[in-house]
């Protein structure tokens, strides 16, 4: 199947059912595990090293995926042992069953220091109710007033619903690696600005690329400002990483991504990639002649106006632009009665 638009092709025209595998070279399975929002789904590989599976990612912690995963075990994994579990990321829907594996099956895991931190610090960061400091970020991004009233009066997203349990102990994995995995030697390159010190895995014998949420197909990862860190420049990150991984970028590898299909042409998605930031970028600058909060800028950037379940991410990848432009000086900020930023251009 190709993209007319994009020239990228995708070799497989459905995911593999739910408890099966697609092959997708040698001792290389593709799997696909559910997600209860709008992207239902998330990727995850299991790579033969002989007498037993490496595990790339591994979905949320439910109920319903670990019966999944058990199926899996026993049917297209045939039984042989997880070893190793290799997080490429610390979002939930990719560390979410890494403690399990370890605890249940004594498998190793193996991440980026960032991914773990973050992973662990989330995790013990339970919160019944929204925190003062969250309300505040949430009033000085402009979150509509109907949604904010929601959300400060219900149980946040939480890291510990969705990630099992992790267990002290981990392998680092880090910048210019070389790791073996199913049988080939894999060149590890750090990814930004979706997640930090995002890993993704090139490998050296043949055309595969393990890419996470870092370069996926037909949707842009979401980049996005939280209370954590309300003065970063993720855009920035992101297309730094874009830049420096398109110089790896060959057009007969087949990427491994977190999401959607895999497929090939990865030079020309690369160069998507950047330039549809750089286009968002462009049009808010244009919008910014008189001053708005992140929650009016939602149709310049997206094109579209969102609500619903989208709000949220919306809200923050809005703020993760209007800060790009404001650390590299192009738009001011002032404080609104209400708390609420206003942006605008500067010239």
């Amino acid at each position: 199947m190709k993209d007319g638009a994009a020239g990228i092709r995708y070799p497989w025209d459905t995911p593999p059912a739910e408890g099966e595998a697609i092959s997708v070279a040698d001792g290389v399975l593709w799997m696909r595990l559910p997600l209860p929002m709008a992207l239902d789904h998330v990727n995850v590989y299991a790579l033969d090293d002989g007498d037993s599976w490496t595990v790339i990612d591994t979905g949320f912690d439910s109920k319903k995926t670990r019966a999944i995963w058990q199926k899996l075990l026993n049917g297209p994994l045939a039984g042989k042992p997880v070893a190793r579990v290799i997080v490429t990321h610390h979002h939930p829907d990719h560390i979410g069953l890494a403690g399990w594996f370890q605890s249940e099956f004594g498998a190793s895991l193996w991440t980026t220091r960032t991914a773990w931190l973050f992973a662990r610090m989330l995790q013990l960061d339970e919160q019944a109710l929204p925190r003062q400091e969250t309300l505040d970020f949430y009033k000085s991004c402009g979150m509509d007033e109907d949604i904010f009233n929601q959300r400060a009066s219900e149980r946040p997203f939480n890291f510990a619903d969705v990630v099992a349990p992790m267990p002290l102990g981990f392998k680092r994995i880090k910048q210019d690696d070389v790791i073996e995995i199913g049988g080939r030697m894999w060149d590890v390159h750090m990814g930004n600005g979706h997640a930090p010190e995002h890993a993704t895995f090139w490998s050296r014998d043949d055309n595969l690329v393990l890419s996470g949420d870092q370069i996926l197909p037909s949707i842009s990862s979401n980049i996005g400002v939280y209370a954590t860190e309300p003065e970063a420049d993720p855009v920035a990150d992101w297309l730094e990483a874009c830049e420096r991984l398109a110089t790896y970028a060959r057009d007969d590898q087949l990427i491994l991504g977190g999401h959607k299909l895999p497929f090939t042409g990865v030079p020309l998605r690369m160069k998507q990639l950047i330039e549809n930031h750089h286009g968002a970028l462009n049009r808010l600058r244009d919008y910014l002649e008189h001053p708005q909060t992140a929650a009016e800028c939602f149709l310049p950037l997206f094109k579209r106006q969102i609500d619903g379940g989208a709000y949220g991410l919306a809200l923050v990848e809005a703020l993760a632009h209007l800060n790009h432009l404001y650390h590299i000086g192009e738009v001011s900020r002032t404080t609104r009665e209400d708390g609420a930023y206003l942006w605008q251009r500067t010239n």
